[in-house]
């Protein structure tokens, strides 16, 4: 049957989730640690693999899967060197530091160059979330990347991994996404770790944007950022669930108000009059063309779904607006986040933003946004959190997140303050 989150739980459990709110298990940074759990958590039933030694082919019965429940349990990020100021756009484009601010809350972006890369930020960011989850690069089973200007067309979550030194050789893809990216990056974990037994998973929000800005744009050049964040998500007792609900959507329809389009360039003069007989072959060679955008539309489109999208993944976790402590939101534009709160009637002042530091930096928003929170001990155990994703596509999605207070109170070998649960 289907839960309240829309995953498939066991009959059997269906009981014990009801309308009650599970408590998750968190560490001193606000993520969760695991109170029966180690590290290396089992999802399948070894009495079954034990039975089956005895069996005939015949007789043989396919393991199944234990019910399991997921949680986070380590954050990281990191952003380029490069600052650059909205005074140092104003030098290139007809703009000035208050016209920016007003409209946008951006002050600072960071912007990749130099040796610089989205596969190295990344691999950054995630070493941090491991470190602060306490799992090795060999216990993870799954990296996903989140991103939607990879290094290589053909992806950038192999590289990852590798530069993690992820020995076991564990699945890694990429997920194309944009500004929700990192949303749907959970809820895919979620399900290869309640559908899949999949132990550890590691998910990354990255994105180089300012690679396709037209930097003579005023209307764009001055929204964007580059940056990385990586959580851990690690598989628990189903009593111990920390991510509660999702909800997410796409809508084709939008396309035309933000985009990233194919384009051709001129064909190769040499292969151009080759005479074929073919007309169209060979084929052009491509590119993409900076980002094109509707502000006002995006805007329309944001104030609209994201309140709805996160209503309704409240009513799946059977959580009141009032229970939230945090709203956690794509960080795309200050007027957003500020009219989405006011529709929601949410204080100003449990708005996480970061806005003003780093622009909008696409798929890396949330969880650069989420680690910076924990870390400065912003977001505390006990709290509950609720995030929103939405961009390009368009796509849109929310997750509801919660936490419980602390028994003690310890140092982990990294040096950062963790939980240790009795």
């Amino acid at each position: 049957m289907a839960n309240a989150s829309g995953f498939f739980t066991h009959p059997s459990i269906s009981s014990m989730r009801s309308r009650t709110h599970l408590p998750i298990s968190v560490s001193g940074s606000g993520f969760c640690v695991s109170k029966r759990f180690s590290k290396r958590v089992l999802c399948s039933s070894l009495s079954s693999l034990d039975d089956n030694a005895s069996r005939s082919p015949s007789q043989y019965r396919p393991p199944r899967l234990a019910p399991s429940g997921c949680k986070l349990i380590g954050s990281g990020s990191a952003v380029p060197s490069l600052l650059i100021s909205n005074d140092d756009l104003a030098k290139i484009v007809d703009t000035n530091d208050e016209w920016i601010a007003t409209r946008t809350g951006i002050r600072n972006r960071r912007v990749v160059s130099g040796k610089d890369s989205l596969v190295g930020l990344a691999v950054e960011a995630a070493t941090k979330a491991l470190e602060m989850a306490e799992v090795a690069p060999e216990d993870i089973d799954l990296v996903l990347m989140c991103t939607s200007t990879p290094d290589d067309l053909f992806g950038a979550a192999p590289q990852i991994q590798k530069a993690l030194g992820c020995t076991k050789n564990p699945l890694a893809y990429d997920i194309t996404a944009a500004c929700s990216g990192f949303v749907l990056g959970l809820v895919s974990a979620a399900c290869h770790i309640r559908g899949g037994g999949f132990k550890n998973v590691l998910v990354i929000g990255a994105d180089s944007l300012s690679r396709f800005v037209d930097w003579t744009d005023r209307g764009t050049c001055i929204l964007f950022g580059d940056a990385a964040g990586a959580v851990v998500v690690q598989a628990c007792d189903i009593e111990d669930d920390g991510l509660y609900s999702f909800d997410v959507h796409s809508d084709g329809d939008g396309r035309r108000h933000l985009n990233a389009s194919v384009k051709e360039s001129q064909t190769d003069g040499a292969l151009s009059s080759n005479g074929s007989a073919l007309g169209d072959f060979p084929p052009k060679q491509s590119s993409y063309s900076c980002i094109q955008m509707n502000g006002q539309e995006v805007f329309r489109f944001a104030v609209k779904c994201v309140p709805q999208s996160l209503e309704s993944a409240l009513q799946k976790a059977g959580l009141p607006a009032s229970s939230i402590d945090w709203l956690l939101l794509h960080q795309a534009n200050q007027r957003i986040l500020d009219s989405v709160a006011t529709r929601l009637q949410f204080p100003p002042e449990r708005v996480i933003s970061n806005l003003a530091n780093y622009g909008n930096t696409s798929a890396a928003s949330i969880p650069l946004a989420l680690d910076e929170a924990v870390r400065s001990g912003k977001v505390k155990p006990g709290h509950t959190i609720a995030t929103s994703g939405f961009g390009a596509g368009l796509t849109w999605g929310s997750a509801i997140i919660r936490v419980e207070e602390p028994l003690e109170i310890g140092l982990n070998r990294s040096g950062l303050i963790r939980l240790n649960w009795k």
